[in-house]
């Protein structure tokens, strides 16, 4: 069983820098479609933008073509005015003609309005299209560079998985599935130690008989409380500790 969860952990290696490796092609995924979509944004601006200066100008066109009517009247209004002869049809063409003077300022003045607003949104769609422009071009490397990025991980994601289908290959395949199904169920590692008598994984005390059970090494023993399977870690001697039982070794010899 030592063995077998051994080479368990190998494949668990490879498959926790695979998750990693997922993770940071979805954050530069994420990137490029934040990229993307700010330029969609400034693209829509953009077309709102010209749509409203469209709309202002058949505006102005239509009001301006009133414009032309009123005068127009108001001509007819002068020319009929000097053929009459009588004092209250001059007096009503003359209030006509006053009524048609208002219509035409408050007109013109309706088109002035409208092409200084004109003049502001032309002057907001050259700062869109300036920003636009700048956007284009600052990204541009940018997005090549984290495509490139994109690439190399998915090259060496490629590589990662070829070994770990050779391992797994080798791997006892009823362990290969647990392992597997806890590890689709917790996206990290599910094969931990135990250290100081406690699951590394949940990070919640066991029990002596757990402990027990699993530096045997006998079965599978999962964590009561996370479901991870545990091995126990052979503690290594320290340097220290190591060199001093050598030289109690030759004072024994020597003796």
């Amino acid at each position: 069983m030592k063995e077998s969860l051994h080479l368990i952990l190998e494949i668990q290696e490879l498959d926790m820098k695979m998750i990693r490796l997922i993770r940071l092609r979805k954050q530069r995924q994420k990137e490029l479609e934040q990229i993307d979509q700010l330029r969609k944004e400034l693209y829509q601006q953009l077309s709102e933008k010209e749509k409203e200066i469209e709309e202002l100008t058949k505006n102005i066109d239509a009001l301006e073509l009133k414009i032309g009517e009123v005068n127009a009247k108001i001509k007819k209004l002068e020319s009929q005015q000097s053929l009459v002869k009588k004092a209250d049809e001059f007096n009503a063409i003359t209030q006509e003609m006053t009524a048609a003077e208002r219509e035409r300022i408050a007109t013109e003045q309706k088109v002035s309005d409208l092409v200084d607003k004109r003049i502001a949104e032309e002057e907001l769609l050259d700062k869109i299209r300036q920003s636009l422009k700048t956007s284009e071009e600052s990204t541009k490397a940018l997005e090549h560079e984290i495509q490139a990025s994109i690439d190399l991980i998915n090259k060496e994601g490629q590589q990662l998985k070829n070994e770990r289908d050779a391992m797994a290959a080798k791997a006892p395949q009823e362990l290969l599935h647990i392992y597997e199904r806890l590890l689709r169920n917790k996206k990290d590692r599910v094969v931990v130690s135990i250290e100081n008598r406690t699951c590394s994984g949940c990070h919640i005390a066991l029990t002596a008989q757990h402990e027990n059970l699993v530096r045997k090494g006998e079965n599978l023993v999962f964590c009561e409380h996370c479901s991870r399977i545990h091995y126990w870690m052979e503690a290594e001697p320290a340097e220290g500790a190591a060199a001093a039982t050598k030289r109690r070794r030759r004072r024994v010899a020597s003796a």
